[in-house]
């Protein structure tokens, strides 16, 4: 009976063991598949990351080879549109001589004139050759992406909006804008002033 009892006693352990060990084992194998799935998810994240910075890296890259061909291209902008200031004032020496009185009509003028003329077409000359060209304004439609309307000219045999009146040449650098022209632009005129010229000369002549 006792041999019977502790035969039991002992299947009881042996099986509990086995139970542990089997949960133990089971435990075990959980683990691993935890820490094998880490790993993956690590490795991916590793990969994203990588993954991220070589894309950022080739953007970077892009950038500085636009920033490079950019100042490749438009280098001498801002020496081009300093420059622009030779041909205005150019412009108004010729005003300033060809208005001076005692000048009029003289031989001296018109070889200062001349030489004026030669140097005016020897900067347009240069300018043409690093891709910097004068805008075509005159009887061309308004555009804002190249002209400035500083004023309106009454003008009923041009459309409205026509440029009838170049205050100041604009020019571009290849197809970037150096500067805008400044203009003057037709309009339509008025008839109510019209009407009330009219009316004045009516009232004069009674």
């Amino acid at each position: 009976m006792e041999k019977e009892q502790n035969q039991n006693t002992e299947n009881n352990i042996s099986e509990e063991k086995k139970d542990n060990v089997e949960a133990t084992e089971v435990t075990a194998k959980n683990d691993n598949e935890t820490k094998e799935k880490s790993h993956e998810e690590i490795i991916l994240e590793l990969e994203d990351k990588l993954a991220r910075t070589f894309a950022e890296m080739e953007n970077q890259r892009r950038r500085f080879e636009k920033e490079k061909e950019e100042a490749y291209e438009y280098g001498g902008f801002a020496f081009a549109k300093e420059a622009l200031s030779l041909l205005d004032n150019l412009e108004r020496s010729k005003q300033i001589l060809s208005n001076d009185e005692s000048l009029k009509n003289s031989e001296s003028l018109k070889k200062i004139l001349d030489h004026l003329d030669i140097i005016n077409k020897d900067i347009i000359s240069i300018f043409a050759k690093n891709n910097i060209k004068a805008i075509d304004s005159l009887n061309k439609k308004l555009d804002p992406n190249f002209h400035q309307a500083m004023m309106e000219i009454e003008d009923n045999n041009k459309e409205p909006g026509t440029i009838v009146q170049e205050i100041q040449k604009g020019f571009t650098i290849k197809d970037r804008l150096l500067r805008p022209s400044l203009v003057g632009v037709s309009k339509k005129t008025n008839h109510k002033d019209v009407k009330g010229e009219e009316n004045k000369e009516n009232l004069k002549d009674k």
